[in-house]
């Protein structure tokens, strides 16, 4: 029996951000295994086909007329214009599966060419849109009484996820990175929904990346904490700025680098004019960035996996996260990280800060923990995913 020829429909490729780093894992992936495997997304160029034999991918530019939904971001209202090009790549490329993002722009093109060619349209979820949106509404709800802001903002999210919802129920089979969005998709949509969680590359990722010279358990020098990801309301960065004041109460000393960008840089730089801010990394700088670490804080309450955590854990990093959404289900709560709430997170430092024997077994522990989670893994199930979704293949 042959593999399944699959269209896949990115919301982003080029980006940095979750959904761009598992789709570029995932045609890496197609290529590595030489499975058939088109990738439509935006890009640069007007109109790209980049050929690399079973695995093809089709590049369509985005207009000036795009939003800007963050820096790295664009939802374009015109991209519909690329409909022919898109419709004479499928046709020539015969997919037996379509599967897409979100919905993007892409992602509404996935849907649509899966209904009009008779094919499987299968849907994974990468972000929380629903909390997302209803924490970028502040603005708006902060205007209210005190006392009504939490409905309004329960209300916003009720809203966006039953709409959001409504779009995902035209999939056959649904993925997300974990169990708990896993249920609630299926509850949303009556449909079923597989677990697709993220891998990391551990040899790109790796404590032998540290270019400090001082080991954390030595004691001679401050703790450096870490928080890599957009810099922006969803994520919680506000917390960074509470924990700095909480450590410096209780003489902890620690020094923040933190790496990205996004809307509320310029906030953070005001409130924390100790860090270090390096802006966007990639490859080699951002493994280095990583490994430079003692300790890797992600505040978010929204995010749906956390790939930075990850590549922490991989970089020998323990991390300190919170109980809400996906990076829960990748620490191992007092092993490689902690789990604890907001008011927490400063004590987990200190605890670590003060006991270097505890930090370098964690330390440890994270690299061993990330050894297991490859993405041939991960794509490996996606794939025994969509030979239970269609009809066998001869």
């Amino acid at each position: 029996m042959r593999v399944p020829r699959v269209a896949y429909f990115p919301d982003s490729f080029h980006e940095v951000n979750g959904v761009a780093h598992t789709s570029r894992n995932f045609e890496a992936y197609a290529t590595r295994h030489q499975l058939p495997f088109l990738c439509v997304r935006a890009g640069e160029r007007e109109l790209a086909v980049i050929d690399h034999g079973v695995v093809r991918s089709l590049e369509l530019a985005r207009s000036r007329t795009a939003i800007r939904l963050e820096k790295d971001l664009e939802f374009d209202a015109i991209f519909w214009r690329h409909f022919d090009a898109i419709e004479w790549q499928l046709k020539l490329f015969q997919p037996d599966i379509i599967h897409i993002t979100g919905p993007s722009e892409l992602g509404i093109f996935g849907a649509v060419f899966a209904w009009k060619m008779g094919v499987p349209l299968a849907a994974s979820w990468h972000t929380n849109v629903h909390e997302y949106l209803a924490k970028r509404m502040r603005g708006l709800t902060g205007l209210l009484p005190a006392r009504r802001i939490p409905a309004a903002e329960r209300g916003i999210e009720a809203a966006t996820l039953a709409a959001t919802a409504r779009f995902y129920k035209l999939a056959k089979v649904l993925f997300a990175p974990n169990l708990e969005l896993c249920a609630m998709l299926e509850a949303a949509t009556g449909k079923p929904c597989r677990l697709m969680r993220r891998g990391v590359d551990t040899e790109l990722f790796s404590p032998a990346r540290r270019r400090r010279s001082a080991d954390p358990a030595s004691g001679k020098q401050p703790l450096t904490l870490g928080y890599v990801g957009r810099l922006s309301i969803e994520k919680n960065i506000a917390l960074l700025v509470t924990v700095a004041r909480e450590l410096r109460a209780i003489e902890v000393p620690a020094r923040f680098l933190i790496v990205g960008q996004g809307g509320d840089e310029a906030l953070l730089r005001e409130q924390m004019p100790e860090a270090e801010f390096a802006g966007v990394l990639r490859g080699a700088a951002l493994s280095e960035a990583y490994a430079d670490m003692d300790i890797f804080l992600f505040p978010s309450h929204t995010d749906t996996f956390g790939n930075v955590v990850l590549e922490a854990l991989a970089s020998g990093v323990p991390a300190v996260v919170t109980p809400d959404g996906g990076p829960k289900f990748i620490v191992r709560d007092g092993e490689t990280g902690f789990v604890v709430p907001d008011t927490g997170f400063a004590l987990a430092v200190a605890q670590l800060a003060r006991d270097p024997i505890r930090l370098a077994r964690m330390r440890l522990a994270a690299r061993e923990y990330a050894l297991g989670c490859s993405w041939d893994a991960v794509f490996g199930s996606v794939y025994q995913a969509y030979a239970a979704s269609i009809p066998p293949l001869v």
